[in-house]
């Protein structure tokens, strides 16, 4: 075995620690999401509005850490990238139930758990854009694709944008 041999082992097992560690912080990052919306849900008004979205928003912003560990079992690369999909659209509807509670002033304006929700919210759409035009590699439609949603979600258009919570 040659010095190049042991290098390439050296390096893969380097980057294969690499892509684990990845995995693992992008998981403790929607696992800490899921706990920070449950925590938003627990103080959302008890109006019948408040607890009707509050619901909606337990649903689908605790759904994104649960997913994932889904799509980390996928089947195929296709099953993976439909899993990450999935996820996209569970973080967008949180976005917007959470944006529909903060404006209808169903949560206390001076707690900072709602914006952090929200910033958080669209740091991890970005991510999983980014990470779902990547497992379907670079197609040029599915390249215009990803630009398309990063463009959107950077104007305000599919997603809105992030925006301070006075």
């Amino acid at each position: 075995m040659g010095i190049e041999t042991v290098m390439l082992d050296i390096g893969r097992s380097l980057y294969l620690k690499i892509k684990a560690m990845k995995k693992q912080f992008l998981e403790d990052r929607l696992i800490n999401f899921s706990t920070d919306i449950i925590d938003v849900v627990k103080s959302i008004s008890k109006t019948e509005i408040g607890i009707n979205l509050s619901k909606q928003l337990g649903r689908s912003g605790t759904s994104v850490a649960l997913n994932y560990g889904e799509a980390q079992s996928a089947e195929s690369r296709k099953d993976f990238v439909h899993k990450m999909k999935v996820i996209l659209k569970e973080l967008r509807e949180t976005y917007i139930c959470l944006r529909i509670i903060d404006k209808a002033n169903l949560y206390r304006k001076d707690d900072t758990r709602m914006a952090d929700a929200i910033s958080e919210n669209n740091q991890l759409i970005a991510i999983f854009v980014k990470s779902i035009a990547t497992a379907q590699g670079s197609n040029g439609s599915k390249r215009s694709l990803e630009q398309r949603e990063q463009q959107e979600h950077q104007s305000g258009g599919a997603t809105g944008t992030t925006r301070t919570i006075e």
